[in-house]
């Protein structure tokens, strides 16, 4: 009976909870709830009905509601206030309102519940969802509340500096280029090569947004007290099996103080054709506007007007002499182990110098963080392997890649024997090591080493090397100031061999080797200024030529040209200061120093007279360590960015640079070959003045920018040749060189679009480049001392690199290009003069070879997605020169019958298939 009772009255309990949450979950609210948090809508409601509200008042800091309603029930209430945040509510038989991120609370338990076995494998429940895990966790970050110093009674007035890293989630390397920004007031910056940024904000609280190309956006709510750090990792996009439009910032095209520079990195680098179907970093910096190149079969490039010796190439901080392998149609970075390149056409930053022209900046990856992965390759002529990791721990890791080609073995079997007495090889060796000793100092450690060699049918055996190596290492003094410390050394040598006949065996060869060391500051002295200085010195060696014989039947002479040596120091400062929102300012100065040392013969010539060997009239010599001549003077750095809205802004700015070292080369494409050479007493330093003025547009979003950028340049002291001028075992160089000035003006337009399905760029460029001796004598005159056109003039240029993304395992890339043909001297007629027939040529470059057009194309396949398999793999199939058009490289004539025929020579005339496989594990 005592049990009937008890029924009874848990039956009739039900009926009274279910009772009165029925009547209370038919209450309707009314109201206005205006600018309130949380917390105060939930007392507001509370105070009305009888729900109560549980939550953790940290997930609901940042939520402020604001809604006016009439006769809403609470169910509709809170779906409002909870659209588009991960926080989720649920509402229990005692009117008990319960606030979750993510997931919302069971109120009940399932049907059956007591009645489940033991979970298996295939149950669905005792299954881990990684990608949910991963989005929790994302979804938690962004909505948790940092404190950021520490609080106190001036914690709520005046500027507070935070700084950190920021890194990829998979592999744990730093993020570069990523934008980190707040809305109100609008103040962003970028991230450097090390993934740090530094950004000075009003205390208080903010929403930060950090945004980058290729990487899943995310924000960070912090409560900014005083100076502080905050690392944040980010995840890297997985691209959906739906088209998704990233809303990445890109508005750095108008925002950025920067103008004149193109960042690609190694997802764009790999989406371009190429030649030989292996991804190469210098052809995808040609289809930039203002970069050209003379024709097919070089690596060598040219930047609004100035020589391909004018170009710093730097990978991580060191100086690459030679970027090319096998002559030319490959360059001599691998695609494996770079992380992005930046070009530096005008404004460039004070923290460079030494060439007039551009900076090529490479950065690589530092490597896996996490875990042991690999990646590689094998197309046609070249094959790559790169791995990489932690060593000992997360806080060390390595990145190892190598990549050689089996050209030589393809040689040998070709059925012409003119082919197999060829020889054409190459090989290259990357080393990256990052280590993190603790939070405030990190060390980086680069290797390289690349060794190329051949012959084509012939007896000469050429070879040439690049060694290079970098050690860095970057303390954190404070979230304001931090330093890299930098120590360099880069070798470039070749040689020329031939032992076919013995009695002519000779050896030949050129060394050149310079050893740095720089040390970089950046400071963030508040929101206004961001101020970098420095100081570095180069000490440069050169070994001009040495020729000796082969063998002790070789009647070969030695021959050794006396070297080189030189030291060039520079310090710097730039400030970046932004005067209203709209107006910023870049200001830098770099003043540098060059010493041309002993030992050292310079010779004396007759007063009056052209520089010629008859004219020597003595000689003076210098010691070891001596100072021979000495140059110096100030390089300026002037940039003004104004933002008329905020998606169109004005740039102009203006550079000075100075070039100590010069590149020798009397052949048009860059050559093993070529020499370098300091300057001495003779051969003053090259100084290039560049004025830019840009206008940058942003369309549908900031999804398509267009830039029109116009400069105009003038070159000093610049170097041209004689007719007929040696440069190899030449020990007075002075003689077979005439002084030019030079002059270089263009206008570049540029369309890119890097998101959606069907993403590229097209650029189109005017640019013209000239020259004009400035001798007296006969002798160094060229032309009348009137302008003529540099050997790289080609006024018209348009390319268009397309990428189009079909689905998610299958894409088509493709690009056009199309340029003016470049300057050529012809002969016109032939002549007798004192018995001997002669050739009469033309004014120099007064000519051009045919125009250079072609069209690439190429097939993506991507393999399966799934998750678990040995490796991933993809394929490449490309066409190059699709049409076949025989472009010409180069037009020569020869004598023949009593004539002069003209021939064409081309690299590429006709369409090269390639097939590429691709792995990664």
């Amino acid at each position: 009976m005592r049990n009937l009772y008890c029924l009874f009255f848990f039956v009739l309990s039900s009926c009274v909870v279910q009772l009165s949450y029925g009547q209370t979950r038919n209450t309707t609210i009314s109201g206005s709830f205006n600018a309130l948090s949380f917390k105060q809508f939930a007392e507001a409601i509370e105070a009305r009905t009888d729900y109560r509200f549980y939550f953790n008042p940290t997930d609901v800091d940042s939520l402020q509601v604001q809604l006016q309603v009439t006769d809403q029930p609470l169910i509709s209430l809170l779906t409002r206030v909870f659209e588009g945040t991960p926080l989720r509510f649920a509402i229990d038989a005692r009117n008990r309102v319960f606030i979750t991120p993510n997931q919302p609370v069971r109120t009940n338990l399932p049907v059956g519940f007591f009645d489940r076995g033991p979970a298996t494998a295939a149950d669905d429940s005792a299954a881990v969802d990684y990608s949910a895990t991963r989005e929790k966790t994302r979804i938690s970050l962004e909505t948790k509340l940092f404190e950021i110093g520490a609080r106190g009674a001036n914690s709520r007035t005046g500027n507070a500096t935070l700084a950190g890293r920021i890194r990829s989630t998979t592999t744990g390397e730093p993020a570069i280029g990523v934008y980190v920004l707040i809305e109100k007031p609008r103040i962003g910056v970028t991230t450097d090569q090390y993934g740090t940024y530094s950004i000075t904000l009003p205390r208080g609280r903010h929403e930060l947004k950090i945004r980058s190309i290729g990487m899943t956006d995310t924000k960070r709510q912090i409560m900014l007290y005083g100076d502080g750090k905050l690392d944040i990792d980010m995840d890297e996009e997985v691209v959906p099996l739906r088209e998704v439009i990233v809303g990445a910032k890109k508005d750095l095209n108008v925002a950025g103080l920067q103008m004149g520079a193109e960042r690609l990195d190694i997802r764009t680098i790999k989406q371009v054709p190429t030649v030989l179907g292996e991804a190469d970093l210098i052809r995808v910096v040609l289809t930039l506007p203002g970069v050209k190149s003379v024709g097919e079969g070089t690596i060598g490039f040219n930047v609004r007007g100035g020589s391909a010796g004018q170009n710093l190439i730097l990978f991580n901080d060191a100086v690459i002499y030679n970027p090319s392998h096998l002559f030319g149609f490959f360059s001599a970075f691998n695609p494996d182990v770079i992380k992005s390149v930046e070009l530096y056409k005008s404004a460039i930053p004070a923290r460079f110098g030494g060439r007039l022209s551009s900076v090529l900046d490479v950065t690589t990856r530092d490597g896996n963080k996490k875990k042991l992965v690999g990646s590689g390759g094998i197309g046609p002529l070249t094959g790559r392997l790169t791995l990489e990791g932690p060593l000992f721990s997360e806080k060390t890791s390595f990145l190892i890649g190598v990549r050689s080609t089996y050209s030589d073995w393809l040689l040998r079997q070709l059925a012409n024997a003119a082919y197999q007495n060829s020889k054409a090889s190459f090989y290259d060796l990357n080393l990256h090591l990052t280590h993190e000793a603790n939070d405030k100092n990190t060390f980086y450690l680069t290797a390289y080493t690349s060794r190329d060699q051949f012959k084509l049918n012939s007896d000469s055996l050429y070879t040439y090397e690049n060694q290079v190596a970098s050690l860095k290492w970057k303390h954190i003094f404070s979230s304001k100031l931090y330093s890299v410390l930098t120590g360099t050394y880069s070798r470039y040598q070749y040689a020329v061999s031939s032992e076919k006949n013995p009695t002519n065996a000779f050896k030949f060869g050129f060394d050149i080797q310079q050893t740095a060391a720089k040390v970089d500051f950046n400071y963030y002295p508040n929101a206004q200024h961001t101020i970098d200085f420095g100081v570095g010195s180069t000490l440069y060696k050169l070994q001009p030529g040495n020729l000796q014989p082969s063998g002790a039947a070789s009647l070969i002479a030695p021959d050794v040209v006396p070297g080189e040596q030189g030291l060039e120091t520079a310090l710097y400062i730039g400030d970046r200061f932004d005067v209203t929102p709209r107006l910023s300012l870049n200001v830098g100065l770099r003043y540098s120093l060059f010493q041309n040392l002993g030992p050292s013969q310079v010779y004396g010539y007759a007063p009056g007279l052209a520089k010629t060997t008859n004219t020597i009239q003595d000689t003076v010599s210098y010691g070891a360590g001596s100072v021979v001549k000495t140059y110096q003077g100030p390089e300026y750095r002037v940039g003004l960015r104004y933002a008329i809205t905020d998606d169109l802004s004005v740039k102009a700015s203006y550079n000075r640079m100075r070039q100590y070292l010069n590149m020798l080369s009397n052949t048009v494409a860059v050559s093993p070959l070529d020499i370098y050479k300091l300057s001495d007493s003779y051969i003053q330093p090259q100084i290039g003045d560049q004025f830019s003025l840009g206008l940058y547009k942003n369309l549908r979003a900031n999804t398509i920018e267009v830039s029109l950028e116009g400069y105009y340049r003038t070159l000093t002291n610049q170097l041209d040749y004689k007719s007929g001028a040696t440069l190899l075992l030449n020990h007075h160089l002075e003689t077979d060189i005439v002084n030019a000035e030079g002059v270089a003006y263009g206008v570049e337009l540029m369309v890119k679009k890097l998101t959606g399905k069907l993403n590229g760029w097209v650029s189109y460029t005017y640019a013209r480049s000239l020259l004009r001796t400035t001798g007296t004598f006969a002798s160094d005159v060229v032309n009348n001392n009137a302008y003529y056109p540099s050997s790289y003039d080609k006024p018209h240029d348009i390319t268009l690199i397309g990428n189009y993304k079909v689905n998610r395992r299958f894409s088509i890339s493709f690009n056009v290009t199309y340029s003016t043909g470049r300057p050529i001297t012809l002969p016109l007629a032939k002549y007798v003069l004192a018995g001997a027939e002669r050739v009469f040529y033309s004014e120099r470059n007064q000519y051009r070879i045919p125009d250079y057009f072609r069209t690439d194309l190429s097939l993506n396949i991507e393999g399966n997605h799934k998750v678990k398999k040995l490796a991933h793999s993809s394929w490449t199939v490309g066409l190059y020169n699709l049409t076949g058009r025989r472009n010409p490289y180069s037009v020569y004539f020869n004598s023949a019958n009593g004539g002069i025929r003209g021939y064409q020579l081309s690299i590429f005339g006709q369409p090269i298939p390639t097939l590429t496989y691709n792995f990664r594990f």
